[in-house]
């Protein structure tokens, strides 16, 4: 499968920034700052904060921001429902073709933006997804431990060619995400459901870095079994796509 990649003449947005948050606060405004300092002068881009719940100062702090950046806008969840669901809110609402996401805690080096944009753009219409692939992580030993084998399982059951699908650094043609299946959970497995599209992944090499500040909001035990039964889910739906039939009409 393969994409018209070309940016509309009229749209004054050709990139959407996607970034997720729940009680971020203090992260807020030095994200977007380093986030214009990486993309200002290259694509016409928006950045979309959705705001998944906060219950700190965090939807004020985009308030502030907002009425100094005209390319910033918030959507805000009532209550939080997940990283899954605040990236799909946020990719509906994107106005560009591409849209690339990153966390809101600081972790997620925006300088790297660039090169995912990038990646997808000049892949001739085959490239799907562009995936950060973290390296130096500044987690825990016991956290590093537990992504190392989340992702040796996931990558012995579905075979997706990835050796971190939890960097939130990742870059895709709006259209492709949201033509798949959706489900909570879903970001973690975007590598294998765009291959199951008939696309190819670049894989860039991010450096991680610590959080700015707080804690994480997102965490790994209340989603384990949850992930289990995602697992076993997409391993179902790759086993049960079948190659679309070219039709020939007759006249």
């Amino acid at each position: 499968m393969s994409l018209d990649l070309s940016f509309s003449e009229t749209s004054t947005v050709d990139v959407s920034i996607v970034v997720p948050v729940r009680n971020e606060a203090d992260n807020v405004a030095p994200l977007i700052a380093e986030i214009t300092a990486a993309l200002d002068g290259r694509w016409p881009y928006e950045i979309i904060y959705i705001n998944d719940g906060s219950t700190d100062a965090t939807p004020q702090r985009l308030a502030d921001l907002m009425k100094q950046r005209p390319n910033l806008r918030r959507l805000d969840h009532a209550k939080s429902s997940g990283q899954s669901a605040a990236v799909r809110s946020g990719v509906r609402a994107a106005r560009g073709v591409v849209v690339a996401t990153l966390d809101g805690d600081g972790q997620n080096n925006p300088a790297f933006l660039p090169d995912l944009i990038a990646a997808v753009v000049n892949g001739n219409g085959r490239v799907g997804l562009a995936a950060g692939q973290r390296v130096g992580r500044k987690d825990t030993g016991f956290k590093k431990m537990q992504s190392r084998i989340a992702n040796a399982v996931r990558n012995a059951i579905l075979k997706d060619g990835t050796r971190d699908t939890g960097c939130g650094l990742k870059c895709f043609r709006r259209d492709v995400f949201l033509s798949l299946p959706y489900f909570d959970g879903l970001h973690r497995f975007l590598p294998a459901l765009v291959r199951r599209e008939g696309f190819d992944i670049a894989y860039v090499d991010v450096t991680d870095r610590p959080r700015h500040s707080g804690v994480s909001n997102y965490g790994f035990f209340d989603r384990l079994w949850i992930g289990i039964m995602d697992l076993a889910g997409v391993w179902w739906l790759i086993r049960r796509k079948r190659a679309t039939p070219v039709a020939t009409e007759f006249k």
